[in-house]
């Protein structure tokens, strides 16, 4: 077993519980702001509605990655990761984009948002892949052999 911050952070990662929990916590932050008619202004940067979407639903890829895969043992490839958290991000933005058009003042099937949404589902789920690739690197070489 590592020991150190490492071994701190691989802990608290087994617990799918963790993962859980912030996707549902991300879920619900999702459906409030897309039931918002309007939303808080931020910095002026262009397409910034996109990488908005790109970077709130790398989180929920992560999240959502983390928590299936992520107790996997040995660890699913690269490409796993990536469909799983991009398959999220084709279902939950394309949800989220049909809930927008019931939203006054909000547009919604915005083909736009959707790509955002599963690139940065991708994204996502590619670096909790990293994460979690680096929290068991060497792990097997630290097992006692019996």
């Amino acid at each position: 077993m590592t020991s150190g911050f490492k071994g701190f952070i691989a802990r608290l990662a087994s617990y799918t519980g963790i993962w859980w929990f912030g996707l549902i916590a991300w879920a619900l932050i999702l459906f409030l702001l897309s039931a918002r008619s309007t939303l808080p202004p931020g910095p002026e940067i262009p397409y910034q509605d996109k990488v908005m979407h790109f970077l709130y639903f790398s989180g929920g890829g992560f999240c959502f990655s983390a928590a299936r895969l992520g107790v996997l043992t040995p660890l699913p490839r690269r490409w796993r990761w990536w469909m799983l958290g991009t398959a999220f991000g084709i279902v939950i933005g394309a949800l989220d984009e049909y809930h927008q058009t019931y939203t006054p003042g909000r547009s919604g099937n915005d083909v736009g948002d959707w790509l955002a949404d599963l690139t940065g589902a991708g994204a996502g789920a590619l670096l909790a892949w990293v994460l979690f690739s680096w929290l068991r690197r060497g792990e097997a070489a630290a097992q006692p052999t019996v």
